[in-house]
C-alpha cells in the first residue's frame, strides 16, 4: 500500500507526459500480481467496495487527537484525509502511566482513556512524565522518560497492508468491522499512505494520469498500443491478471466476454478557416451540426444465454447504463452507435444546462426520467450484426446507419441531419445561421459543424484531416483551471475565483500558461462543487491561493466565455481574455483537449483585439 501510495504521490507532482508513462511502467514491471492489477483497478475506476464515510473517519480520529485541535487542523487544510494522514498520531506501544486526576477522570468515563495530544509528548507534566531540564536534557528510560520501545520480539512492528488485503477486506467486511481494520491500516501505514488509503475508502482517489495513459503503460509493457489494450478491457475484470499475463507474452490474448464492449472514439480537430479550408475539397466531405451535448455509446449485444445486453458508455468508455435506463430500453440492436447525448422536450432539443440535470447522477427518480428525458442523436455506426464496421468509408457507415435507424423507428434515438452545401462560403452561411437551412428550433442547441470524410474510417484517437469542428461561437474557450483563491463577501468560505490557462509549447513539451480569471458565470450549487474540486485536488498553497492538479492526463476544464483579448505584461502568456466567465464546466472533457495560446495569438495578429458576444473568432475547440 506504501509503495502504491508513493506512486500516486509521484504522480500528483509530475506534469510530463512521457515521466508519468515511465513511472507507471516501472511500476508495473516491478510490481506483482495481484497488486499492480489493484492498483490498475485504482487507477481507472474499477473499484467496487462499501466506502467509509467521513464520519466514521472523523470518529476515528477524535479518539486519538484532541477534537477541537483536529476541527481547526480540519479546516485550515480543508481536505479530510490529508488532515487526517498528517495528524494521525500512529499506535503507543505502551500507555504512559496517567495521573492521579486522570484516573479519577477515566474511572467515571466511558472507561477508555482518550489519548490526547501531550500524551504522544513523553516530556509532559500531563502525561505523567517529568519535565525536561534543560541544562540535563531529556529524562533517560529509568526516570520514566525517553522514547518508546522500538519492535522487538516483544513488541513485533505493525503488519503493513498490501493494496491487495485492503480492497479485498473492504469488499468483504462487516460495516461494524471497518472501523477496527481502518484503524489498523491507519497506524501501519506511513503519511503519504495513510492519505492515499482514505482517499480509497472515501470513494475520493483523484490519479495524477488518465485511464488512457494507465492502458498505454500497460501495452508498452509487450509492445502493445493503448488501443490494442482498449479492445479487450471492458470484457475484463480486475485484478487482471490475463490481461498482464497477454501484454508481457505470458498468456493469449483476452477473449473479450462483453458481448457490448466499448470502442475507443474518433475525435476531430478545430478548424482554421485561412489556415485549413484552401487546403480542403468540399466535394471530398460531408458535414453535420455539432450539437452542444454529451458524447455517448449505445451498444447492444447478446449474452451466451441469448439475453439482450444493454450499455450506455462515455466518450472515455465508463459505463453510465444505470444513469440513463430510459436510453438502455431503446438498445434493441446488436452494434453499437456513436452520438450525442441530448434531452428532448416536444421534439425540441433542450440546453446544456438542462442536460446537466441527467449528468453525474447516483440515483435517476421516476421524475427525472420525467422531466429530463433522454435522447440520442446518432452520427455513426461502428458495429452491426456482429460486423466491424470501423474500416468502412463514413459514406458507407452512415448509409448503414439510417437503415438502422429507419428500422429501430425509437422515440430516444434519430439521426444527426446531414448539412447540404456546395461550397466553403454555403457552409460559412449555413453554420452562421442554422435555422435557415433546416434546424428550426433547435439551433440554438447548435455549437457549428462538423465536416468528416466521407472515405474516412473509424480510427480511434485524433488523427489530423479526416475529421474537423467548425465551431459557431468561437468566442467560447476551453481552459484548465491552475489557481483558485477564496473569495469575498458571502463566498469568503469558498474557493470561487478561479485562474485558467491554455496550452503552448515549452522547452520540455506543452505546457500550461495562465491567460485570465474568472469568478462568476456559475451556480451556487455548481461553486460548491468547484470548491469541493479545489480542496480535493490541492496541490501547493500560496498564502490564500490554491495550485489545483493540471496538466494532460489531470485537471478541471473550464469553457470560458469572454468578449475580448488584449496584451498582458502580467501573465506568463503575454495575453489575456477580457470580461471572461465560466460558461461551462467541463468535468466530461480531458484536460490535454482544451485549446491552445495559437488561437489567442492568431486573433491579436489579425488585430481582434475586441470580440463581441457573436462575432466570429475562428479556430477555438
Amino acid at each position: 500500500m506504501n509503495d502504491f501510495a508513493a506512486l500516486l504521490d509521484r504522480l500528483a507532482y509530475e506534469p510530463r507526459r512521457n515521466a508519468k508513462l515511465r513511472l507507471l511502467q516501472d511500476f508495473f514491471a516491478g510490481t506483482p500480481d495481484p497488486e499492480r492489477g489493484w492498483a490498475l483497478a485504482a487507477m481507472t475506476g474499477g473499484l467496487t467496495f462499501r466506502e467509509a464515510k467521513p464520519a466514521l473517519i472523523r470518529g476515528l480520529v477524535e479518539e486519538r487527537v484532541d477534537p477541537v485541535l483536529f476541527g481547526l487542523s480540519h479546516n485550515y487544510v480543508g481536505d479530510l484525509a490529508e488532515t487526517t494522514a498528517l495528524i494521525w498520531p500512529g499506535p503507543l506501544h505502551q500507555d504512559p502511566p496517567p495521573s492521579a486526576g486522570e484516573g479519577a477522570r477515566g474511572a467515571g468515563g466511558r472507561g477508555e482513556r482518550r489519548p490526547r495530544l501531550a500524551a504522544l509528548d513523553q516530556t509532559s507534566p500531563e502525561a505523567g512524565f517529568p519535565s525536561p531540564d534543560p541544562l540535563r536534557g531529556p529524562p533517560s528510560p529509568a526516570e520514566g522518560g525517553g522514547p518508546l520501545p522500538g519492535p522487538g520480539h516483544n513488541n513485533p512492528p505493525p503488519h503493513v497492508p498490501t493494496l491487495a488485503e485492503v480492497v479485498e477486506t473492504l469488499a468483504t467486511t462487516p460495516k461494524r468491522a471497518l472501523p477496527q481494520h481502518l484503524a489498523g491500516w491507519l497506524d501501519a501505514l506511513d503519511e503519504t499512505g495513510r492519505w492515499a488509503l482514505l482517499k480509497l475508502v472515501t470513494g475520493n482517489l483523484r490519479v495524477g494520469v488518465s485511464a488512457r495513459l494507465a492502458k498505454t503503460a500497460i501495452g508498452a509493457l509487450g509492445g502493445h498500443e493503448a488501443d490494442a489494450v482498449e479492445q479487450v478491457w471492458h470484457g475484463l475484470k480486475p485484478p487482471y491478471a490475463e490481461l498482464f499475463a497477454w501484454v508481457e507474452g505470458r498468456g493469449e490474448r483476452p477473449e473479450s466476454l462483453n458481448p457490448a464492449p466499448f470502442r475507443p472514439p474518433m475525435l476531430s480537430h478545430p478548424i482554421e478557416e485561412e489556415a485549413d479550408l484552401d487546403k480542403l475539397d468540399a466535394e471530398a466531405f460531408s458535414a453535420e451540426w455539432k450539437w452542444d451535448g454529451i458524447r455517448v455509446q449505445l451498444a447492444g449485444g447478446r449474452d451466451s444465454h441469448g439475453s439482450q445486453v444493454r450499455k450506455v458508455y462515455s466518450r472515455t468508455g465508463e459505463d453510465i447504463t444505470h444513469a440513463f435506463p430510459d436510453l438502455a430500453e431503446a438498445i434493441t440492436f446488436d452494434g453499437a452507435i456513436d452520438g450525442e447525448l441530448l434531452i428532448l422536450r416536444e421534439r425540441r432539443v433542450q440546453s446544456f444546462n438542462v442536460l446537466q440535470q441527467r449528468l453525474n447522477r447516483k440515483a435517476v427518480t421516476g421524475k427525472l426520467l420525467e422531466d429530463f428525458p433522454a435522447h440520442v442523436r446518432a452520427y455513426d455506426l461502428l458495429a452491426a450484426d456482429g460486423e466491424d464496421l470501423r474500416t468502412l468509408p463514413f459514406a458507407e457507415r452512415r448509409a448503414r446507419l439510417e437503415a438502422l435507424v429507419t428500422h429501430l423507428d425509437h422515440a430516444r434515438i434519430d439521426l444527426s441531419p446531414v448539412v447540404p452545401f456546395a461550397t466553403w462560403p454555403d457552409l460559412a452561411a449555413a453554420r452562421a445561421d442554422p435555422a435557415s437551412v433546416g434546424a428550426g428550433a433547435d439551433a440554438d442547441a447548435i455549437e457549428g459543424v462538423m465536416l468528416k470524410r466521407r472515405d474516412s474510417p473509424y480510427l480511434p484517437g485524433r488523427p489530423k484531416g479526416p475529421w474537423w469542428k467548425w465551431k459557431r461561437e468561437p468566442h467560447i474557450v476551453d481552459a484548465v483551471m491552475m489557481y483558485a483563491q477564496r473569495g469575498h463577501g458571502k463566498r469568503s468560505s469558498f474557493y470561487s475565483d478561479y485562474t485558467f490557462g491554455c496550452w503552448r509549447a515549452g522547452e520540455a513539451g506543452d505546457e500550461l500558461v495562465p491567460v485570465g480569471k474568472a469568478y462568476h458565470g456559475f451556480t451556487d450549487a455548481e461553486l460548491q462543487k468547484l470548491d469541493r474540486y479545489v480542496r480535493n485536488n490541492t496541490v501547493k498553497r500560496f498564502g490564500p491561493v490554491r495550485e489545483v492538479t493540471h496538466g494532460r492526463e489531470a485537471g478541471l476544464v473550464l469553457e470560458i466565455a469572454f468578449e475580448g483579448v488584449q496584451r498582458s505584461t502580467r501573465h506568463k502568456s503575454g495575453v489575456a481574455l477580457r470580461f471572461p466567465r465560466v460558461s461551462r464546466i467541463r468535468w466530461d472533457k480531458p484536460p490535454a483537449e482544451a485549446d491552445r495560446i495559437d488561437v489567442l495569438e492568431r486573433i491579436l495578429a489579425r488585430g481582434e483585439k475586441e470580440i463581441a458576444p457573436g462575432a466570429t473568432m475562428e479556430g477555438s475547440e
